[in-house]
């Protein structure tokens, strides 16, 4: 009884165990403060898993869930897993006579350290993460509203797509609210990074414990950029670079394509939305972490870059790093990309603002 009470309990340590390095992080953690972690489209694809994912963390205290639809039924399951972490589920209020505003969205985000942003339509076969712009850019904007009311100081980790334009609405949405900070609002681009790992450590014959590819730009298709010539020890051929950087690049379609029109990439997301914001927690605690992430940033001619930074105990970006020196072949995607990065960060701008 004894030995199953302590797997039971212990529900985080096989994963743990196969975790990709991810982060260069050093110290103990020293805060106490409770972390309290909303999920915005709990309910959803990868709304779920990362939730299951955040009750397991022995990081977070309270894990608030938030969705159109099923959040009491996700927060009720969740909370029969024996962690720590408090949970509860919040619907959209009933409108009510007079106004008293969203509710719901109230309760689920006052006091939150980090809210996680999955919101939004997945992909299916054949759209590309552009299609998505109109329905997601309505929604990012709407949520973030609510954070810009309810918890102006939480990081914002948003994964809805398109994240290179999504990330641009939050800040621009935030900015009108006066309450904007370019160190805690924050695209998720760690699944790139995961993808990378993965793939380069099974074409390396390497452990994935000793891989740490850096991932640089944005957050699709030709915006993402492995910077392979930076991984110590590996040595590729000219056609293994060629086919690990496209398969990086375009690894959300090759689960897209996979499923059938079932959905998208969601629990590879989920599992690199939990790491991220576990990450943000341990930084917040007092260690020290560095992370790719797509951030405001002036290390390159587009206003939205993802690079690796630091992350710091009050919450969010500490430092925009460089990404040091690109081979002959990376300088080639570089400047492909750039335009279609800066193309797609102005779209989300004049989402909110207009032409």
């Amino acid at each position: 009884h004894t030995a199953r009470s302590q797997v039971i309990n212990a529900p985080m340590s096989a994963l743990r165990a196969f975790r990709p390095t991810l982060t260069a992080a050093r110290g103990l953690a020293t805060s106490t403060k409770p972390i309290k972690v909303a999920v915005l489209g709990a309910a959803g694809g990868i709304g779920q898993p990362l939730s299951l994912l955040c009750k397991l963390s022995p990081y977070v205290d309270e894990l608030a869930c938030y969705d159109v639809v099923g959040t009491p039924g996700v927060a009720a399951d969740l909370s029969h897993c024996p962690t720590k972490a408090k949970v509860t589920g919040n619907l959209p209020a009933v409108g009510s006579w007079p106004p008293s505003g969203n509710t719901g969205l109230e309760a689920c985000l006052t006091g939150a350290d980090v809210v996680v942003i999955p919101a939004g339509v997945p992909r299916k076969p054949g759209m590309t993460r552009d299609d998505l712009f109109n329905t997601n850019a309505s929604i990012v904007q709407t949520l973030v509203e609510g954070c810009g009311k309810y918890c102006p100081n939480a990081v914002l980790a948003i994964i809805s797509n398109p994240v290179n334009s999504t990330v641009p609405i939050a800040a621009e949405v935030l900015k009108k609210m006066g309450v904007y900070n370019k160190n805690k609002v924050v695209g998720v681009t760690t699944l790139d990074v995961c993808r990378a790992n993965t793939f380069v450590a099974e074409n390396q014959g390497m452990s994935l414990e000793s891989v740490n590819v850096p991932v640089i730009g944005g957050h699709a298709g030709i915006t993402i950029l492995p910077l392979l010539s930076q991984v110590p020890g590996a040595k590729f051929s000219d056609a293994d670079r060629e086919a690990l950087t496209h398969r990086i690049q375009f690894g959300g379609d090759e689960v897209v394509k996979a499923k059938a029109g079932s959905g998208s990439a969601t629990l590879s997301m989920a599992y690199a939305g939990y790491i991220f914001t576990e990450n943000v927690i341990k930084a917040m605690k007092g260690e020290e972490v560095t992370m790719c992430a797509y951030v405001e940033s002036s290390i390159t001619e587009a206003a939205y870059f993802s690079s690796p930074c630091t992350f710091s105990a009050e919450g969010g970006v500490k430092e925009v790093l460089p990404f040091g020196e690109l081979s002959t072949y990376e300088k080639g995607w570089f400047d492909k990309m750039i335009p279609d990065l800066k193309k797609q960060i102005a779209k989300g701008v004049e989402f909110v603002n207009g032409k």
